[in-house]
């Protein structure tokens, strides 16, 4: 178990581990899904400011839906933060940083108390992005090209969990992926001609993750 864990790159390890603990925090009621879940007024209005990370770590109980988000988000974060982001930990933290606070932002929409799955589809959407003519092979039952791997996803979950909010958060998280591709590999390379804020970390950041 060390030895895998070790082969994930930190920030996707970190996440994981994460999600991992706090699934197991609630399986064991050392605390419950209640004290995790966000809401604008929980989270700023009763200075409850822990919901607006903590909701980001919890899937649900041990599932099927857990285990698939979990084995997803970690297969194509890998990929994405040792291909696009190798040596860049602070720009791939803050990618899923402007993410987190854009679907926070968005939640009320679709009044989601868990964000954990559209973070997850993040990473998923940027690397189908990223690698437009990579065949997939979709359980071993299909093969499909990358870029339509989110959707079909998408329609996996909502298979499974058997609700319309399951295809929702997820098509959310696509959403929002979809914004950090355009501001990274559209606005910033063909249009700006340089990195901004929105495509690179502050140098602080780097800093503090030891990039430069």
């Amino acid at each position: 178990m060390d030895a895998w864990l070790r082969d994930v790159p930190p920030i996707t390890r970190s996440w994981v581990i994460l999600c991992i603990l706090t699934t197991v925090a609630v399986q064991i009621e050392m605390v419950t899904p209640l004290q995790l879940y966000f809401s604008f007024k929980s989270a700023f209005t009763n200075a409850q400011f822990w919901r607006a990370v903590t909701n980001f770590f919890y899937f649900g109980p041990l599932s099927f839906e857990l285990f698939f988000h979990l084995f997803f988000f970690m297969r194509y974060s890998k990929m994405l933060e040792e291909s696009s982001f190798a040596n860049r930990k602070a720009d791939y933290f803050w990618l899923l940083l402007q993410s987190a606070v854009m679907l926070l932002a968005l939640s009320p929409l679709v009044n989601l108390p868990f964000l954990s799955s559209p973070l997850a589809f993040v990473p998923i959407y940027l690397w189908s992005r990223r690698h437009p003519s990579t065949p997939i092979s979709l359980f071993g039952l299909v093969t499909i090209s990358a870029p339509y791997l989110p959707l079909a996803l998408v329609g996996v979950a909502w298979m499974v969990n058997g609700t319309w909010k399951a295809a929702a958060q997820d098509l959310l998280g696509c959403a929002v992926g979809h914004v950090g591709w355009f501001m990274r590999d559209v606005w910033t390379r063909e249009m700006v001609g340089r990195p901004t804020i929105l495509s690179d970390a502050p140098d602080s950041l780097k800093r503090l993750f030891g990039d430069i």
